[in-house]
């Protein structure tokens, strides 16, 4: 399932503005294709104009999202969940879903089908793609009236390879059993499993920043051979 609303504020109409040649949700649809993972492949919108995108590279549209599903406050795990009743109310029954986001080109296919393994043969009820941060944020600092501190001062004289090593989301995909979404079980808990992901494989894009460092990114992302 991919969410992809049609009011994007930062990035106006952000999840089908063209990435190398394609509408950006391109990608992510051609990934679920080639992970070979999934029984069907939903583009969850409001806007017809991203359902007919989502329609042309091989995703279905079966509804259109409702409006209080649709504004920028909306959590995922809701749309979710709305998508996974969808099915349930048509008489589809759905052992497990993924919901890839529609702007990250960097979705390989064999990163999904890792997902899946793990979320097969484990208790997990959610499987999470996550990267590590570059630099300990143990270490990091606050600006306050012009100077700067370290948020935790205690850290300061620790050899960075003593410090824990930490990972955030990567904000590519996330695997969870139905049961699991419909509930709405936290998805960052202790019954979730990570998938981590290479640093250059990540690249969150919310601002036009982002976009132009993704597209940089890109070239060497497809000259890794990734799938």
């Amino acid at each position: 399932m991919i969410p992809a609303r049609g009011g994007s504020k930062r990035i106006p109409r952000k999840n089908i503005r063209s990435f190398h040649g394609k509408p950006i949700i391109a990608w992510s649809i051609e990934a679920a294709l080639e992970s070979g993972c999934f029984d069907r492949i939903i583009v969850s919108t409001d806007d017809p104009e991203i359902a007919a995108v989502g329609n042309e590279f091989g995703a279905e549209t079966p509804f259109l999202r409702p409006d209080e599903l649709s504004d920028d406050t909306a959590p995922t795990s809701v749309v979710v969940k709305h998508a996974l009743e969808w099915h349930r109310d048509n008489g589809l029954i759905v052992d497990a879903c993924c919901c890839l986001y529609a702007t990250a080109p960097f979705l390989s296919g064999t990163s999904i089908r890792e997902g899946l393994d793990k979320l097969q043969s484990t208790d997990a009820d959610f499987v999470v793609s996550v990267t590590s941060f570059p630099f300990p944020i143990q270490r990091a600092c606050r600006i306050q009236a012009g100077r700067l501190s370290m948020i935790d001062p205690a850290q300061y004289l620790v050899r960075s390879q003593d410090l824990e090593h930490t990972f955030h989301d990567a904000g590519q995909f996330y695997w969870g059993r139905s049961d699991a979404w419909i509930e709405l079980k936290p998805i960052f808990g202790e019954r979730t499993a990570p998938v981590v992901l290479p640093r250059f494989h990540v690249q969150d894009i919310d601002t036009l920043e982002d976009w132009e460092s993704a597209e940089i990114l890109f070239d060497r992302f497809r000259n890794q051979g990734a799938s």
